[in-house]
């Protein structure tokens, strides 16, 4: 299984310009899954928006707003930076360039930075490669806004059929129809607890 946060960047908390409400409340929970993950030596991958000064890569309905001057996700700022909570070590940073040019940015072992371009994780991406390169099947998906990127990257996982987690205290936006709507499609919805319990059980087994 591999851990998947969504746009949970430093823009994106509470007091940032592009602020999300409930992205900055769930960083403790999602905090202590990424240590558990990297404990159990698991994998990890970022995914981040990057908008170019120009709104040349920015999404239709906020292209006018960044070409108008908003400076929001920009490439190399302190608020496109993966949220403090999230780092693997404290000088951790985004490599731009790399991101932009679809790259994978390598930040530890078995842990990665993913720019995409739109909603989803997949599209544009060179994330589902990078899945079957690490012969990853299942995902738990985190972060911030289900409403928007995290349940567009749900459904673009379920089409190419990854089993699927959804960490409800670990994403902010979500709410009671949007569970049910996960549930429909064959994702499992767990809370970090739940999350934590079965994949600690799961690597006492295969050691044993």
């Amino acid at each position: 299984m591999a851990l998947i946060t969504v746009d949970t960047q430093r823009d994106t908390l509470d007091g940032g310009p592009l602020e999300i409400p409930g992205t900055s409340a769930i960083l403790p929970r999602l905090q202590r899954l990424l240590h558990t993950f990297r404990t159990l030596r698991m994998h990890v991958v970022h995914m981040v928006r990057l908008y170019k000064e120009d709104g040349s890569n920015v999404d239709l309905c906020r292209r006018s707003m960044v070409e108008s001057g908003a400076a929001i996700l920009r490439p190399d700022s302190s608020g496109a930076e993966l949220a403090a909570e999230l780092l693997p070590e404290p000088s951790t940073r985004l490599d731009a360039e790399l991101l932009l040019s679809g790259g994978t940015q390598q930040i530890a072992s078995r842990e990665v930075i993913v720019y995409k371009p739109r909603w989803g994780a997949f599209y544009g991406t060179p994330l589902e490669a990078y899945l079957h390169e690490i012969g990853v099947s299942s995902l738990a998906f985190t972060g911030c806004n289900f409403p928007n990127c995290p349940r567009t990257s749900i459904y673009e996982a379920s089409e190419r059929d990854f089993r699927i987690v959804l960490v409800e205290d670990a994403v902010s936006g979500l709410y009671e129809r949007g569970k049910e709507e996960m549930e429909n499609i064959g994702v499992c919805v767990m809370s970090v607890a739940e999350l934590e319990e079965e994949i600690v059980v799961a690597a006492a087994v295969s050691h044993t």
